[in-house]
């Protein structure tokens, strides 16, 4: 595969192939984002990725079955390199400490990525069943646009700070020890 994708060349194998990927890094993406933003509850921002990662799991799994009945174990031609063009984030568009907002920013930009992968490959996949399962992705992946753009259309002003590293609390060092004792 090429820097930029050429669609018109993807073979089924490397449509289901690429798909796969997408799935298993946003999977990958989202639980670290929801590891990185603190284990929550309800609708905070590490609910709402540990929920992303549940379903590009499952996303992923429909995606190995599909390919497995396929073709196998046939290897695949395309690299994990070649998901950049279709879905993954810029190299940098993330770090540790990156704020909540940034996060969703990430995670829009990526899902609209990963809607025009299955909106460009569905142009050239004519196998019902594949065809049939890309569309599903595509919507879902549509669903995942609106929802991130309604979430960050409602954040507060500090969902835009960046978090800060645990050894550099706002505490002093010898408070910052206090309140992690055990007694």
């Amino acid at each position: 595969m090429s820097t930029k994708l050429d669609y018109s060349k993807l073979t089924l194998m490397d449509a289901l192939d690429l798909a796969a990927l997408i799935e298993i890094e946003a999977f990958k993406r989202y639980t670290q984002f929801a590891e990185r933003l603190g284990s929550g509850l309800g609708d905070d921002a590490a609910s709402v990725f540990h929920s992303m990662a549940v379903n590009e799991s499952k996303h992923g799994e429909q995606l190995a079955e599909r390919r497995l009945a396929m073709f196998g174990e046939e290897r695949p031609n395309v690299k994990l390199d070649d998901i950049f063009d279709v879905e993954a984030p810029e190299v940098g568009a993330s770090s540790w400490n990156m704020s909540p907002l940034k996060a969703y920013q990430v995670a829009l930009s990526s899902e609209r990525k990963a809607f025009a992968f299955y909106d460009q490959a569905l142009r050239y996949v004519d196998q019902p069943d594949v065809k049939a399962l890309f569309e599903e992705l595509r919507a879902e992946e549509a669903e995942h646009v609106q929802m991130i753009e309604a979430i960050i259309a409602k954040l507060p002003p500090s969902a835009s700070i960046e978090l800060e590293d645990e050894d550099e609390g706002a505490l002093p060092n010898s408070e910052y020890r206090k309140s992690r004792a055990p007694y």
